[in-house]
């Protein structure tokens, strides 16, 4: 859950058991609006490819280890490699917009206007984020606001709503409403940008959503609407800086349709901070941590390093923001936790970053999406932060180590050690990580 201004919020996954989602992806990079036109349907396409089903485990070579095992019975998981069901995320992806209101609440400004508030924002994210590996295509075929036939009160959405039957409803008059103009079987995942004058503010309460891999889902054209993000009234900070940031709101709800889990819980921020738009993604810019990146395909194998073995090993990490370097090393500690080591600092997606730095988390595959799957380690702990940020959460600001300062963890037997060596002139950090058994256990 999230807590924001007081209030509290659910975001809904409705997953199906190990089948796959009629939604899916293909190819490489490119950077380009797909200029919205309100075309007649083209007969028969070609359906989306469908995301490869992982069998069993996967091999993944030296890094097997480190891939840890996504745990059962959770809505979703940090576990590596995303079940089958989510939108595939690397390659083209095709991103169907559909602008909506309402008898009772008729659309604030303009369908186009309401588009514009996310893109081309959101496509330069992603592909700043992947490193070009994702290539997001918003379309938007219908250009102007799609009607609901019911009122907004009628469809009974509020904070923490469940899929049905309100939700039921509205995607099945959804799919009625656009299938004239829209053949869904040519689209990956959709966003429905809900015009923000319905529900409250959402300083107020928040209702934007996410169904993903949802079993649940009403069908159009054939295939399920498995994967949509509903978009509402946007975070504003105060600070003036909505209309550069706000739309990362879509970010973070589309990072579900790719299979990542909530960081945030019932205290908000207090886990991952402003490390990872899946903890916030209101204010100031910030990035996906490496651990995100891996589970989404964006790293290559060059870029991660697994330390499963006792040993004391040296490494260079080059920040996020830049796309060559090694991104992450990762030290397993059980088959569902692990330590993620990745170096931050502003560039980029970054903009938050008071303290750049060695960041060090705490991943666990075994914990639930809101429950706190990752937990960053603090490196001044007893720290007030260091930002002045509107809606960072301050005390993780300065989580990260810098050169000269060293982590030490004890668990499960192992002894962990994280030692900063330093930083280069090109702006990379050195690491040392000593892995070590403790107590007479193997490590």
């Amino acid at each position: 859950m999230r807590q924001t201004h007081g209030t509290t919020h659910h975001r809904i996954r409705i997953r199906r058991p190990r089948r796959g989602s009629a939604f899916a992806t293909a190819a490489v990079l490119m950077v380009a609006l797909v200029a919205p036109a309100a075309t007649p349907r083209p007969a028969s396409p070609t359906p989306p490819e469908l995301a490869p089903a992982p069998s069993g485990r996967p091999a993944f070579g030296s890094l097997t280890p480190c891939a840890l095992a996504s745990g059962r019975g959770l809505q979703m998981s940090e576990g590596i490699p995303t079940s089958r069901g989510y939108s595939r995320s690397t390659g083209t992806v095709h991103a169907l917009n559909l602008m909506v209101d309402f008898p009772d609440v008729r659309g604030q400004g303009t369908a186009r206007q309401r588009f514009e508030e996310f893109f081309p924002q959101t496509t330069r994210w992603f592909a700043q984020s992947s490193y070009g590996r994702l290539d997001y295509r918003p379309e938007m075929p219908i250009t102007h606001w799609l009607r609901m036939p019911r009122s907004f009160r009628a469809y009974g959405i509020k904070r923490g709503s469940p899929f049905d039957p309100g939700y039921r409803k509205l995607v099945a008059d959804i799919a009625k409403a656009a299938d004239p103009k829209v053949d869904f079987r040519r689209y990956d995942l959709v966003n429905v940008l809900v015009t923000p004058n319905a529900g409250p503010p959402a300083a107020h309460a928040v209702l934007s959503v996410t169904y993903a891999d949802n079993q649940q889902a009403p069908t159009a054209d054939g295939v399920p609407l498995a994967n949509v993000s509903f978009v509402y009234s946007r975070q504003d900070d105060g600070s003036g800086s909505l209309r550069r940031t706000g739309f990362r709101v879509l970010p973070h709800e589309n990072g579900h349709v790719f299979g990542l889990p909530d960081l945030y819980t019932r205290g908000g921020g207090d886990k991952a901070g402003h490390w990872d738009v899946m903890s916030e993604d209101w204010g100031a810019g910030n990035d996906l941590l490496a651990w995100h990146k891996w589970k989404l395909g964006w790293l290559g194998p060059r870029q991660i390093a697994c330390a499963a073995r006792s040993g004391v090993f040296a490494h260079v990490l080059s920040p996020l923001g830049r796309p060559e370097g090694t991104k992450l090393v990762f030290v397993p500690v059980s088959p569902s936790t692990g330590y993620a080591i990745e170096a931050r600092a502003t560039g980029g997606n970054d903009e938050a970053i008071c303290k750049p730095g060695v960041l060090i988390s705490r991943v666990d595959t075994g914990v639930d999406s809101g429950g706190g799957p990752v937990t960053i380690m603090d490196s001044t702990p007893h720290g007030r932060g260091c930002t002045r940020e509107r809606n960072v959460h301050p005390g993780l600001s300065d989580a990260a180590y810098a050169p000269g300062e060293t982590f030490h963890a004890e668990t499960n037997g192992l002894r962990i050690r994280v030692r900063v060596t330093g930083r280069d002139a090109d702006g990379d950090f050195g690491v040392e990580i000593t892995r070590r058994a403790s107590a007479g256990a193997r490590g």
